[in-house]
């Protein structure tokens, strides 16, 4: 298990047991009160985790330049299911598709599949990316039609991963620095319109700004996950004896579960688990210097950066350094959705390591393919 790609194995089974450990703890008073079995959204969860592993062994062991064939196909589907949420007969939630018996989120997917179409059309586009209209507008198009439908669900939170992911991945992919930052110069103005179409968003900054004003109505969850928080000291209250978790801090299962992490563990065990997802990331960025094409590269580099900016923004909100954006912390917050998602992320990384090894083994030993 020396490869990068054993290393990563390793790091997403400790992350996924750390999610089990903590959905379950976090979660049973809910269970409990809602179905009478403590365990019941952990079974839920463990159903996502099983799709989402079924996932990140078809994206490690398929060839990865296949997805750049179809990405195209793939950002349309996924477009199409996000639009379906708008319908209240097929939604639920606003956010969520009712299947069958479980709700799913078309914008968790939609992550993964904007990485593979923009790392795709990035590559196709290579030599022609000197134009702003050709380097920058197709891509701002497809995430301004993504975030009009996210604002009308709402989820603003998932609209700033998508424009963040989708700025990175063109700075990573050759796009000039002048052109990215016209487009953000231009975004400015766009997102103080954003801000001021919904007032609970307002709100939420105006409690940020100022938590105390605002700690018994849109700060309450800051409020109450700063105490849980500071309440776990360095070695914790102890597993499954979280207070914040016995309906105090509302989301304890999916936003802020870091919070009852930070309580039951304390210290230690907060950055243990910052650690691992650090580790993901910092093996995802290596595996993106070392793929064998710009494709691979770009597949990693995307995934990895949106694992680790989606975590820095979750663990922002649990201790109050950012306003409530409503994203979970990947592989661990309770949602069949984002645990699927982020296993396919991982899955591409340990795609494009895989190739990566292989080439390797092929120039070491002429005469060998990868």
């Amino acid at each position: 298990m020396g490869s990068l790609e054993g290393k990563i194995a390793v790091v997403l089974a400790f992350l996924l047991l750390a999610g089990v450990l903590f959905v379950y703890s976090a979660s049973s008073p809910l269970s409990l009160r809602l179905t009478g079995d403590e365990a019941s959204l952990l079974k839920r969860q463990i159903i996502g985790g099983v799709l989402g592993l079924a996932a990140l062994v078809v994206l490690w062991r398929v060839d990865y330049h296949v997805w750049a064939k179809i990405d195209d196909l793939l950002l349309g589907g996924a477009f199409a299911l996000l639009v379906l949420t708008l319908f209240p007969p097929l939604a639920e939630g606003a956010r969520w598709l009712r299947l069958g018996p479980f709700p799913f989120q078309p914008s968790e997917v939609g992550k993964v599949a904007l990485i593979l179409y923009m790392a795709g059309s990035l590559v196709r586009r290579d030599a022609r990316t000197a134009r702003y209209q050709e380097a920058v507008l197709p891509y701002l198009i497809v995430v301004g039609l993504f975030g009009l439908v996210l604002l009308l669900q709402p989820d603003s939170g998932m609209l700033l991963v998508y424009a963040v992911t989708a700025a990175f991945l063109l700075w990573v992919g050759g796009v000039s620095a002048r052109h990215l930052l016209v487009t953000a110069v231009g975004m400015v103005p766009l997102a103080g319109v954003v801000l001021l179409l919904a007032r609970y968003r307002l709100e939420r900054v105006l409690a940020f700004l100022n938590p105390e004003m605002y700690r018994d109505t849109y700060g309450y969850q800051t409020f109450q996950s700063l105490l849980a928080v500071g309440s776990g000291g360095v070695f914790g209250r102890g597993l499954g004896a979280s207070r914040a978790k016995l309906f105090y801090l509302p989301a304890a299962h999916n936003d802020f579960l870091f919070s009852v992490v930070a309580e039951e563990t304390g210290l230690v065990g907060a950055l243990c688990v910052i650690g691992l997802l650090g580790l993901l990331v910092m093996l995802g960025f290596r595996v993106a210097q070392r793929a064998p094409d710009k494709l691979g590269a770009l597949y990693a580099w995307g995934a990895s950066f949106l694992l680790g900016f989606q975590t820095l923004l979750n663990l922002a909100v649990a201790v109050g350094v950012v306003p409530v954006t409503g994203l979970t912390l990947p592989f661990l917050s309770y949602g069949g959705s984002s645990l699927l998602a982020s296993l396919m992320l991982g899955g591409l990384i340990l795609g494009v390591a895989r190739a990566g090894r292989r080439a390797a083994v092929g120039v070491l030993v002429p005469g060998v393919r990868g």
